[in-house]
């Protein structure tokens, strides 16, 4: 079936039986609304329903003499309009079958009791997706899966006095989200669509679902017994914090502030987001420190763009900032990552290059086999710093020490070089790095030399020994 548009697809029914698409209680002073007959869940326009009920009551065809009975409604638009003088739809299933309109209902002295939203999606929500709202009560879902089409109530006061204690006044708030596993997020406000205070009318929101290529592994990859606790590493040791003061970080050398904490547990970006996202699809408490905040209610943090993981600027009602940090990720991702302070200004480390060596099987097989790191010459100057002089210069490993080490029978071993940063021996910072590569083994590893250039992001050095067949052992 298809939404109802034309009045002539309703039928009043002449008693409450379920036999028709409408039945209109003049005792209740209600409209009930059946999905029967051309009626099914994709609902009616509150339209065509108005119009219904003109005709009904005009032609009266049940002798049920509408005409001696306040008209029900009263049109403002096509998509709002006033129940009036006590009138009301019948119940909630009634309500939700209403589409693509907001309403107002009054009482019998015409105060408003109720108001109503129509919430309309924008965009491609899968057909089993499951959107959900919050108006700050925590997470409700809408009636049917898939694109929205369905009336949100916003105001409540059921003796219409003006005072909403016996009720609520939830104009002001409305977040809509969509967020399943496996795809991307979707989540928009009333501030996106430029609205501060709701009315009875029909909005529309963008929100769409996609395939995110970023998750590869299933919930319980995450959570095995799906008790909401993250207990398979690396997951297992990552969490998130909402902080009460500002935390700082120092990034290049400088001090930031930010409100938000991932901790990482040293998984890769990829890691970290699935984390990041499996969590903020739980209706549990997902902060790790003493404040709750239930996860499917809570802004995105994380959002990849391509290859490089950008945190978002995210709500923080426990007041240490909306900033958002990663501790602890894996090394290797170090350019990768972008990070928003509490100032809402994007913040990077300065970029570091990945050195790959790889080794040949005759320095792999070789117990005694160490390997070293030179530049050619660090500031292009010959001044006693370059290498095949007694004060040749080690490349420096990022966050200390040189890149010099013994093989230990590993095909390759990967080191960080701070590419941004690195002024040894006068090098100019942000430039290639003209290197020299060697390695030595004793029983079964030549003396190899190769050279190379450290770039941004990575580089990779080979080091093939050829196999010894002259060193003599006295032992």
């Amino acid at each position: 079936m298809a939404l109802i548009t034309d009045p002539d697809l309703l039928a009043d029914s002449a008693t409450d039986n379920g036999s028709a698409e409408v039945f209109i209680n003049t005792t209740a002073k209600t409209i009930k609304l059946v999905t029967t007959g051309d009626l099914s869940t994709d609902g009616v326009t509150l339209k065509c329903l108005y119009s219904f009920l003109k005709e009904a009551w005009r032609n009266d065809p049940h002798t049920k003499n509408l005409p001696a009975f306040a008209f029900p409604m009263v049109p403002i638009t096509d998509e709002s309009f006033e129940f009036v003088d006590g009138w009301n739809l019948a119940n909630a299933g009634s309500r939700n079958l209403i589409r693509t309109a907001g309403w107002t209902v009054r009482n019998v002295s015409g105060a408003v009791t109720e108001q109503w939203a129509g919430i309309v999606s924008l965009g491609t929500v899968g057909e089993a997706d499951q959107p959900y709202y919050n108006q700050g009560q925590g997470k409700v879902n809408f009636v049917l899966p898939d694109r929205v089409n369905q009336a949100v109530q916003i105001y409540s006061d059921p003796n219409g006095d003006g005072n909403t204690a016996d009720g609520f006044n939830r104009r002001t708030v409305f977040t809509i989200y969509v967020r399943e596993q496996g795809k991307l997020f979707g989540s928009t406000t009333i501030d996106d669509i430029g609205v501060t205070e709701m009315a009875p009318i029909a909005y529309r929101f963008p929100l769409t679902s996609s395939t995110d290529l970023k998750v590869t592994h299933a919930d319980v990859d995450i959570d095995a017994n799906s008790d909401g606790t993250a207990d398979v590493a690396p997951y297992s040791g990552m969490s998130i914090t909402y902080h009460a003061t500002p935390q700082v970080r120092n990034i290049g050398g400088v001090n930031y502030n930010f409100g938000v904490i991932i901790d990482g547990n040293s998984g890769t970006a990829e890691q970290i987001y699935e984390f990041v996202q499996w969590s903020l699809r739980q209706s549990t408490d997902i902060d790790d420190d003493s404040s709750v905040k239930i996860g499917n209610v809570q802004p995105r943090l994380l959002q990849f763009i391509g290859d490089t993981l950008r945190a978002a600027t995210s709500g923080n009602e426990d007041g240490g900032g909306t900033g958002v940090y990663i501790d602890n990720f894996a090394p290797a991702d170090v350019n990768r990552l972008v990070f928003v302070d509490n100032t809402g200004a994007e913040r990077t480390f300065p970029r570091k290059a990945t050195v790959t060596i790889q080794f040949g099987a005759n320095l792999v097989a070789d117990p005694d086999a160490k390997y070293w790191l030179y530049f050619t010459d660090p500031d292009e100057t010959p001044d006693g710093d370059e290498w095949g002089t007694a004060g040749g210069l080690l490349v420096p490993v990022d966050g200390g020490g040189s890149m010099t080490g013994n093989v230990s029978g590993s095909a390759s071993v990967q080191l960080i070089y701070d590419y941004d940063g690195d002024t040894t021996g006068g090098r100019t910072p942000g430039t290639d790095v003209p290197i020299i590569a060697v390695a030595i083994g004793l029983s079964t590893g030549q003396y190899v030399r190769a050279s190379g250039t450290v770039q941004f992001p990575s580089s990779v050095i080979s080091l093939v020994a050829p196999l010894e067949r002259n060193y003599a052992n006295p032992a």
